[in-house]
């Protein structure tokens, strides 16, 4: 969650929403595939977790990320970050 607040103010927040509409796209993707609870912050904070320590991303790669992320690398995210808050999501 702090991580989106990170990312919202590093990018503009007309653009956020822009990049919140392909997560919920790629978020639906993953309904089709038989992932039911991931939401679009979700799929946002999964994408923007590889940004830290580094300076502001382009559109273009932020675009390239959220449209080319893969069921397994989101559910390596999700059970990392399970790791580190001891079992909790």
């Amino acid at each position: 969650m702090e991580n989106r607040e990170n990312m919202v103010s590093f990018i503009e927040v007309e653009k956020y929403q822009e990049m919140l509409v392909l997560c919920k796209s790629k978020a639906e993707e993953f309904l089709i595939l038989g992932y039911d609870n991931i939401t679009p912050e979700e799929v946002w904070d999964c994408v923007i977790s590889a940004y830290k320590g580094e300076e502001r991303p382009t559109l273009h790669r932020l675009v390239n990320d959220i449209l080319s992320l893969k069921i397994s690398k989101y559910m390596n995210y999700v059970m990392i970050n399970m790791y580190k808050n001891n079992g909790v999501i």
